[in-house]
C-alpha cells in the first residue's frame, strides 16, 4: 500500500483498526482506497494555448476507507481532522464553507446524483493523507478522485479513470467554484509507476511515457508563500496570449493556438508582433511547448542530463518571458542548479509563489536540502519545504 515512511507520516496500514475504533464493528466490508500526488515536470502555462503538459503521479497518497451502512446516513472523518461530518444520501448537496473538507467530496456526490447515478444506502468513510495539504502538489484534487473511486467501486458504478478524472473537474467547476484545468485530476486518476504521460488537455489524447530515474529523484520544494496575485495575473496573461494569437492570426498565421507553431515557424512569423511584452508571452508557449516535446524524447532515451538542461531552460523562460516567477522560486531554482547532484531545476505551477522542482541524484538528497535551504531562509527569511519523492500509481484499491 505505501512506500517507506518517514517519521510524521500515517502508516496506512493502520487504517482498517482505525476505521474500526472510530465506527466499530469488524473489517467485513471496508475498503482501502489510494489516491497519489502529483508534479508537472514541464509544460507550464500552455495548457490553456493548445500545448501538452507533462505530469506524473509521485509516491504521496491520500488514503480512504470506506463501508457501506445499514441506513442512508454518509459519514466523513479524518485522521488529521477533528471532528464528523454528517450528511445524508438523499440531501441536496450544497457548498457550505463550514463544511470544510467535506465540501470536496459533496461535490463528487453531486456530480454522481446530477449523472444519475443511485444510492441504495448510507456509507461511513474514514480518510488519512500523507499529501502535504497546500504544498502544491494537488492535495484536493487528490481527495477528490480518490473519493470518486472509492464511492464508484463500492457502490458497483465501475467508472473508468479517465471519467474518474472528468468527475473531479466538474465539481471544482459546478460545486467549488473554481475554474481549474484537467492537468491535475488526470494523472492523479490514471498515472502508472514509473510513467509520465504527456497530455493534450484540450482533446485529451495522452500517451505514457517511461519516467525510468534510475539513482535519480524529484525533489519537491514549497516556498511556502501565498499566491496573493497569481489570479489576476493569470487571466492578465492568458489575455495577452489571446493577443498576440490574434495578431498572428490576423498576418496570415492558419493557427487556433499558439502552441501550433514551431520555434522555427515562431521565428519565421513574430516580426509582425510589435509590442515586446506579447512578444515574450508567445516566446515562451511555443519554445516552452518544444521543451515538453524534447522531455519526453529524452525521457524515451534515458538522457537524464537532457532533461535537467530542460528543466532549467524552462524556468528561465517562465522568469524572463512569462514572468511568473518571483524572488522565492528564483532563488530556490537558482540555488538549486548550484548544487552538486542536481541535474536541473524549475518551479511548477501557476507561480508567484507554490512550488519547484529539482531533479537530484538520491546520494545527494540530504546535502542538497540543507544547502538549499541555507540560501532560501537567508535570502528570504523564512524556511521553504522540502521532500524526496519517485513515481506512483493513480487512484487503485490496496
Amino acid at each position: 500500500m505505501a512506500n517507506s515512511l518517514t517519521k510524521n507520516e500515517y502508516n496506512p496500514a493502520e487504517l482498517k483498526s482505525d476505521f474500526i475504533k472510530t465506527y466499530g464493528g469488524t473489517e467485513e466490508g471496508i475498503r482501502v482506497f489510494s489516491s497519489p500526488a502529483r508534479i508537472n515536470i514541464i509544460g507550464e502555462h500552455i495548457d490553456y494555448n493548445g500545448g501538452k503538459v507533462f505530469p506524473a503521479a509521485i509516491n504521496r497518497y491520500l488514503y480512504v476507507a470506506i463501508r457501506k451502512r445499514q441506513d442512508t446516513k454518509i459519514l466523513y472523518k479524518s485522521i488529521q481532522f477533528e471532528g464528523t461530518h454528517q450528511f445524508g444520501v438523499n440531501d441536496n448537496f450544497a457548498f457550505k464553507k463550514e463544511d470544510d473538507y467535506a465540501n470536496y467530496l459533496n461535490g463528487i456526490l453531486s456530480q454522481l446524483k446530477a449523472k444519475g447515478y443511485k444510492f441504495d444506502c448510507g456509507f461511513e468513510v474514514l480518510m488519512a493523507s500523507n499529501v502535504p495539504a497546500g504544498g502544491g502538489i494537488s492535495s484536493s484534487s487528490a481527495l477528490e478522485c480518490g473519493f470518486a473511486y472509492a464511492v464508484s467501486q463500492t457502490f458497483g458504478f465501475n467508472i473508468d479513470p479517465v471519467e474518474i478524472a472528468k468527475l473531479g473537474q466538474m465539481s471544482e467547476h459546478n460545486f467549488m467554484g473554481v475554474n481549474c484545468g484537467i492537468m491535475d485530476q488526470f494523472i492523479i486518476s490514471v498515472g502508472k509507476e514509473n510513467k509520465a504521460i504527456v497530455l493534450d488537455c484540450n482533446t485529451l489524447d495522452y500517451e505514457y511515457v517511461p519516467l525510468e530515474l534510475g539513482d535519480y529523484r524529484f525533489v519537491v520544494m514549497n516556498t511556502n508563500k501565498q499566491r496573493r496575485l497569481a489570479d489576476s495575473k493569470y487571466n492578465e496573461h492568458r489575455s495577452q496570449c489571446e493577443e498576440a494569437l490574434k495578431i498572428l492570426q490576423d498576418n496570415g498565421a492558419k493557427i487556433t493556438a499558439l502552441c501550433q507553431l514551431t520555434p522555427a515557424e515562431w521565428e519565421a512569423k513574430k516580426s509582425c508582433i510589435k509590442d515586446e511584452v506579447l512578444l515574450k508571452r508567445a516566446k515562451h508557449c511555443v519554445y516552452e511547448n518544444q521543451r515538453v516535446l524534447d522531455a519526453v524524447e529524452a525521457l524515451k532515451a534515458g538522457n537524464l542530463a537532457k532533461l535537467g538542461q530542460l528543466l532549467n531552460e524552462s524556468h528561465k523562460s517562465l522568469d524572463e518571458d512569462y514572468e511568473v516567477t518571483g524572488i522565492e522560486l528564483n532563488t530556490l531554482a537558482s540555488a538549486s542548479q548550484k548544487q552538486e547532484g542536481c541535474l536541473g531545476a524549475r518551479m511548477t505551477g501557476a507561480g508567484f509563489g507554490g512550488c519547484a522542482i529539482a531533479l537530484v541524484h538520491k546520494d545527494k538528497v540530504d546535502s542538497f536540502i540543507e544547502n538549499v535551504q541555507a540560501e532560501y531562509t537567508k535570502i528570504i527569511g523564512y524556511n521553504a519545504g522540502f521532500f524526496s519523492c519517485k513515481s506512483g500509481n493513480g487512484v487503485s484499491e490496496c
